[in-house]
């Protein structure tokens, strides 16, 4: 059994170990539920409509719990939170599989978003304290890790749903896994959170620069809630993959969005953070753009490849800055950020799916690869 007292030395290493952890359990969570999307949708006999409005219960949910979830962090410390936040979001990936009915379902999503953004805030804001620790960038990195997870959890999700498995027992053994990681990270966690001090407002809004992160970040959230939640869809209405090839889109974008983030700090320290930002941009809105075009399997693959390359870097290093500043605390910092941030997954689902329904996917796709020009001309304004 590990154990390890409050006053034993805890490595740089150890700690990062630690953290990484915690991402790479957030991203198995997240990606549990958007691999089995097609197969909730089927057991609801949802339409595209109908799902983007359901979908929206997620980020609506995830949205209300923001100032919460920063102020907890900065007055209770991002360690409790983290953990608390792993718990309950685990927890609820499990309720998801369970509902049996559309109202079930809403809340669920709507409970799922909520714990989501503590345990996203939570971990972040460790994320910082042991950037600051190591003494340069390496934010990338962890949310590099996030992303192996989410290409694990999406491989894991293609052989269930491959071999008929229910969403109930799948996310059940993920929550089991979950539990497992928990226990074995907990001990190395960091005990105090940089520049954290126990009196902090419930909400802080962002200034102009931190405005200007979280519109960078908007953008970028709703080409990644495109992929999230729609890319399933894509490849069984608009591609027309066979059943156990519906889930190789969402596989290939989270593929290239893990390695990117593995070198995405590379890359920033390089070529500049603003640089690395504007092609981010440009290759999110070409890949988007190569699949409608061409909705075939190999191009939409490789368009999805494409859009994982380009989103990768762009919430890491958004955070990074955000948490780097000294007018508040990470945590709220953070959660300013995400406020403005996270409102592209709060547009983002619904308006494809309602784009869909009185159009097609191949339109609302193309609307969103608007959404990555945007980064490239707002990045060139940015102070990073």
């Amino acid at each position: 059994m590990i154990s390890v007292t409050s006053s034993a030395p805890i490595s740089n290493k150890a700690h990062r170990w630690a953290v990484s952890t915690l991402f790479f359990l957030q991203g198995l969570c997240f990606a549990s539920w958007a691999s089995r999307i097609p197969s909730i949708q089927q057991k609801m006999g949802l339409s595209e409509a109908q799902l983007g409005v359901v979908l929206f219960a997620l980020p609506v949910g995830l949205m209300l719990s923001l100032p919460l979830s920063g102020w907890l962090v900065a007055t209770q410390g991002s360690r409790k939170m983290a953990m608390l936040g792993a718990v309950l979001y685990s927890g609820t990936l499990v309720s998801i599989g369970w509902a049996q009915n559309l109202y079930q379902l809403v809340g669920c999503l709507f409970l799922y978003g909520m714990t989501s953004n503590l345990m996203n805030i939570s971990v972040n804001t460790q994320a910082v304290g042991v950037e600051a620790l190591y003494q340069r960038s390496i934010m990338a990195a962890f949310h590099g890790v996030w992303s192996l997870a989410g290409f694990a959890g999406a491989a894991i999700g293609t052989f269930m749903m491959g071999r008929g498995l229910d969403p109930f027992p799948h996310f059940a053994l993920v929550w089991a896994a979950i539990m497992v990681g928990i226990l074995l990270c907990w001990p190395f966690t960091l005990r105090q959170d940089r520049g954290g001090e126990a009196n902090q407002p419930i909400f802080a809004m962002p200034d102009k620069a931190l405005f200007t992160l979280g519109l960078i970040a908007f953008c970028s959230m709703i080409c990644e809630g495109a992929m999230f939640d729609w890319s399933g869809i894509y490849f069984k209405k608009v591609v027309r993959a066979e059943k156990a090839w519906v889930g190789v889109g969402y596989t290939a974008f989270m593929s290239t969005m893990a390695g990117g983030r593995f070198v995405a700090d590379w890359f920033a320290h390089r070529f500049g953070v603003r640089t690395v930002l504007q092609v981010s941009g440009l290759l999110t809105a070409a890949g988007l753009l190569l699949a409608v075009a061409l909705p075939g399997l190999p191009t939409a693959v490789l368009g999805f490849l494409l859009v994982g390359f380009g989103v990768s870097s762009v919430v890491p290093l958004v955070y990074s800055a955000a948490g780097k500043v000294s007018t508040m605390s990470p945590g709220v910092a953070l959660a300013a950020v995400s406020t403005v941030g996270f409102l592209g997954f709060l547009i983002g689902p619904p308006l494809i799916g309602l784009v869909a329904g009185a159009f097609n996917l191949q339109v609302s796709f193309s609307i969103i690869a608007v959404m990555g020009l945007c980064i490239a001309v707002v990045a060139s304004r940015a102070k990073v």
